[in-house]
Protein backbone atom coordinates (compact mmCIF):
# COMPACT_ATOMS: atom_id res chain seq x y z
CA UNK A 1 0.00 0.00 0.00
CA UNK A 2 1.12 3.52 -0.78
CA UNK A 3 0.29 6.46 1.47
CA UNK A 4 -0.69 9.92 0.30
CA UNK A 5 -1.14 13.13 2.26
CA UNK A 6 -3.93 15.54 1.39
CA UNK A 7 -2.50 19.06 1.50
CA UNK A 8 -4.72 21.94 2.59
CA UNK A 9 -4.29 25.63 3.40
CA UNK A 10 -0.82 26.78 4.45
CA UNK A 11 0.56 23.43 3.22
CA UNK A 12 -0.94 21.61 6.22
CA UNK A 13 -1.66 17.88 6.01
CA UNK A 14 -5.39 17.42 6.57
CA UNK A 15 -5.73 13.71 5.80
CA UNK A 16 -3.58 10.67 4.98
CA UNK A 17 -4.97 7.87 2.82
CA UNK A 18 -3.67 4.53 1.60
CA UNK A 19 -3.85 3.51 -2.04
CA UNK A 20 -3.23 0.02 -3.43
CA UNK A 21 0.10 -0.10 -5.25
CA UNK A 22 -1.66 -1.27 -8.43
CA UNK A 23 -3.21 2.19 -8.76
CA UNK A 24 0.28 3.68 -9.06
CA UNK A 25 1.51 1.45 -11.89
CA UNK A 26 2.00 2.83 -15.39
CA UNK A 27 1.65 0.82 -18.61
CA UNK A 28 5.10 -0.70 -17.97
CA UNK A 29 4.20 -1.80 -14.44
CA UNK A 30 6.33 0.91 -12.80
CA UNK A 31 4.85 2.76 -9.83
CA UNK A 32 4.43 6.49 -10.47
CA UNK A 33 3.34 9.01 -7.83
CA UNK A 34 1.36 10.96 -10.40
CA UNK A 35 -0.90 7.94 -10.96
CA UNK A 36 -1.74 7.82 -7.25
CA UNK A 37 -2.44 11.56 -7.27
CA UNK A 38 -4.71 11.16 -10.32
CA UNK A 39 -6.53 8.25 -8.67
CA UNK A 40 -7.15 10.22 -5.46
CA UNK A 41 -8.14 13.38 -7.33
CA UNK A 42 -10.80 11.45 -9.26
CA UNK A 43 -11.94 9.64 -6.11
CA UNK A 44 -12.13 12.66 -3.79
CA UNK A 45 -12.24 15.74 -6.01
CA UNK A 46 -9.20 17.10 -4.16
CA UNK A 47 -6.15 17.82 -6.32
CA UNK A 48 -3.27 18.41 -3.91
CA UNK A 49 -1.78 15.09 -2.78
CA UNK A 50 1.81 14.14 -1.97
CA UNK A 51 3.08 10.61 -1.50
CA UNK A 52 4.52 9.76 1.91
CA UNK A 53 6.20 6.68 3.31
CA UNK A 54 6.11 4.78 6.61
CA UNK A 55 9.82 3.98 6.30
CA UNK A 56 10.61 7.68 5.70
CA UNK A 57 12.26 7.13 2.32
CA UNK A 58 9.92 9.59 0.61
CA UNK A 59 9.88 13.22 1.76
CA UNK A 60 11.97 12.64 4.92
CA UNK A 61 9.12 11.75 7.33
CA UNK A 62 5.79 9.98 7.17
CA UNK A 63 3.07 12.61 7.02
CA UNK A 64 0.53 12.98 9.77
CA UNK A 65 -2.47 15.23 10.22
CA UNK A 66 -1.20 18.65 11.29
CA UNK A 67 2.20 18.20 9.67
CA UNK A 68 3.39 20.75 7.11
CA UNK A 69 4.55 19.91 3.62
CA UNK A 70 7.61 22.05 2.91
CA UNK A 71 7.92 22.32 -0.86
CA UNK A 72 11.45 23.78 -0.80
CA UNK A 73 12.74 20.87 1.29
CA UNK A 74 10.32 18.39 -0.31
CA UNK A 75 9.65 17.11 3.19
CA UNK A 76 6.90 16.59 5.74
CA UNK A 77 7.62 18.36 9.02
CA UNK A 78 5.82 17.66 12.29
CA UNK A 79 4.43 20.54 14.33
CA UNK A 80 7.15 22.21 16.41
CA UNK A 81 6.90 20.68 19.91
CA UNK A 82 8.59 23.53 21.80
CA UNK A 83 9.55 27.10 20.93
CA UNK A 84 13.22 26.47 21.70
CA UNK A 85 13.60 23.40 19.47
CA UNK A 86 15.50 23.66 16.18
CA UNK A 87 14.76 22.00 12.86
CA UNK A 88 17.44 19.57 11.72
CA UNK A 89 17.82 20.45 8.03
CA UNK A 90 19.00 16.96 7.12
CA UNK A 91 16.25 14.92 8.77
CA UNK A 92 13.56 17.62 9.01
CA UNK A 93 12.97 16.56 12.62
CA UNK A 94 12.80 18.93 15.58
CA UNK A 95 15.67 18.69 18.05
CA UNK A 96 16.12 20.12 21.51
CA UNK A 97 18.83 22.77 21.84
CA UNK A 98 20.45 20.49 24.47
CA UNK A 99 21.23 16.85 23.66
CA UNK A 100 19.21 14.16 25.43
CA UNK A 101 21.35 12.73 28.28
CA UNK A 102 22.91 9.36 27.55
CA UNK A 103 22.97 7.90 31.05
CA UNK A 104 20.14 5.36 30.92
CA UNK A 105 17.68 7.55 32.83
CA UNK A 106 14.30 8.71 31.48
CA UNK A 107 13.89 12.42 30.86
CA UNK A 108 11.27 14.90 29.73
CA UNK A 109 11.89 18.29 28.21
CA UNK A 110 11.42 21.35 30.42
CA UNK A 111 10.81 24.31 28.14
CA UNK A 112 10.92 26.84 30.98
CA UNK A 113 14.51 25.96 31.88
CA UNK A 114 15.43 24.50 28.45
CA UNK A 115 16.82 21.41 30.13
CA UNK A 116 16.04 17.71 30.40
CA UNK A 117 14.43 16.77 33.74
CA UNK A 118 14.61 13.23 35.11
CA UNK A 119 11.23 11.46 35.14
CA UNK A 120 10.74 9.81 38.56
Amino acid sequence: MASFAKIGLNSKVIEVLSVHNNELKDSNGVEQEVNGVDFLTKLTGWAIWKQTSYNNNIRKNHAGIGYTYDEDRDAFIAPKPYASWILNETTCLWEAPVAYPDDGENYEWNEETTTWDIVE
